[in-house]
């Protein structure tokens, strides 16, 4: 049976995702599903789509982001790049062993050289406005369905195959803690198909340059700077309305 051993090691990988993460979500509010999704935070939403150039260590990575399908997760990741917030962050795991997984990086708190790494990976974005940490919900969307999920994981392998945005090699969605709600700024890049981890995690765009620049980055590699290349309309409602 040869696809038992990658199979575990592809599980185990998968609980490292949520296992390291934990701090990221220790503060989150725990929302029960309720009053969720654009116009019911601050967190701003993204009208149409958006291509994010990602300078890192290796060389450029383009994203392009889906505001129809994530307005709310892509919004988030175009307001933090925006800020400056990636500018010099970490990619702080990358596993490609015993299968590829995962390429993530994002913590704000690693562009501070001072950090020690054991912290790496545990770090969220704070508000400069509020003093207080930002996160955002689980985001799903469905091929049979308008309105968008918020706040809820699918486990069922049927409705996970009815989502519009799936892991496929290249696709980008937000790391995060047990909390379903705790996505903040960490993401990931999806090194090969992962459908273990559809309507778990959030996908909210994918690469769309450079995903050979993605397979050669290694841990410790760093984004040097973060930029808006087009598109990128950031709205307080529901832009899908």
């Amino acid at each position: 049976m040869p696809i038992v051993l990658p199979q575990l090691g592809r599980a185990l990988a998968g609980f490292w995702l949520l296992l390291l993460p934990l701090a990221l979500g220790a503060c989150a509010a725990d929302s029960g599903g309720q009053n969720l999704g654009c116009g019911t935070t601050s967190v701003p939403c993204l009208s149409g789509t958006a291509l994010v150039a990602l300078q890192t260590s290796k060389g450029e990575v383009r994203i392009r982001l889906d505001g129809r399908d994530a307005p709310l997760t892509a919004g988030n990741f175009v307001d933090l790049v925006n800020r400056g917030t990636y500018n010099g962050t970490v990619f702080h795991r990358v596993v490609r062993e015993p299968v590829p997984f995962v390429v993530q990086g994002g913590d704000p708190q690693s562009s501070d050289p001072k950090t020690p790494v054991t912290q790496l990976g545990t770090g969220s974005f704070v508000d400069p406005a509020t003093g207080e940490a930002r996160f955002i919900p689980l985001e799903l969307s469905f091929k049979s369905e308008v309105p968008l999920r918020y706040g809820e994981k699918v486990t069922s392998p049927t409705q996970a195959r009815n989502l519009r945005l799936t892991h496929e090699r290249g696709a980008v969605a937000m790391a995060r803690s047990a909390d379903p709600n705790s996505a903040s700024a960490q993401f990931y890049f999806a090194l090969e198909a992962l459908p273990e981890l559809d309507g778990s995690y959030a996908v909210f765009g994918r690469v769309v340059e450079g995903m050979d620049v993605v397979d050669r980055i290694q841990q410790g590699d760093r984004i040097t700077s973060a930029r808006l290349v087009e598109g990128g309309t950031l709205v307080k409602g529901n832009p899908n309305r």
